[in-house]
């Protein structure tokens, strides 16, 4: 008796990927992937940028309405350091002036109330 085989035989029109085939899926699958990996990482550090920009913004308009509130001329705590929530200084902007009580970002506040950003936090 002859022993069967599992092997299967391969009919005509059945025949696998051979292994250069594969290779040139995988080379062009590598460049698709060189291709769009650094227009999404600056796709990123652009709207990273543009958060910073928005949430000094933020800041700024709250140092402005706290200083028309309290009918200063000039920002009584100068703020020398940064900070990211005002707090330390004792001069808390959260809840009458911003929504959020932290910010990613740090801030110092001149005598005359314009607000510079010294990180962002991203």
């Amino acid at each position: 008796m002859e022993a069967k085989t599992n092997t299967r035989r391969r009919r005509r029109g059945e025949a696998g990927f051979t292994l250069v085939e594969l290779l040139i899926v995988v080379a062009i699958l590598a460049v698709l992937v060189a291709i769009v990996l650094p227009n999404f990482t600056g796709l990123l550090g652009g709207s990273q940028t543009t958060a910073a920009e928005a949430e000094k913004v933020i800041v700024q308009t709250a140092v402005d309405t706290k200083m028309a509130a309290e009918n200063w001329a000039t920002f009584t705590p100068v703020i020398t350091v940064g900070t990211s929530d005002m707090t330390g200084t004792g001069f808390d902007l959260n809840p009458e002036y911003m929504r959020s009580a932290a910010t990613k970002g740090e801030y110092t506040v001149t005598a005359e109330g314009l607000v510079a950003q010294t990180a962002t936090g991203y």
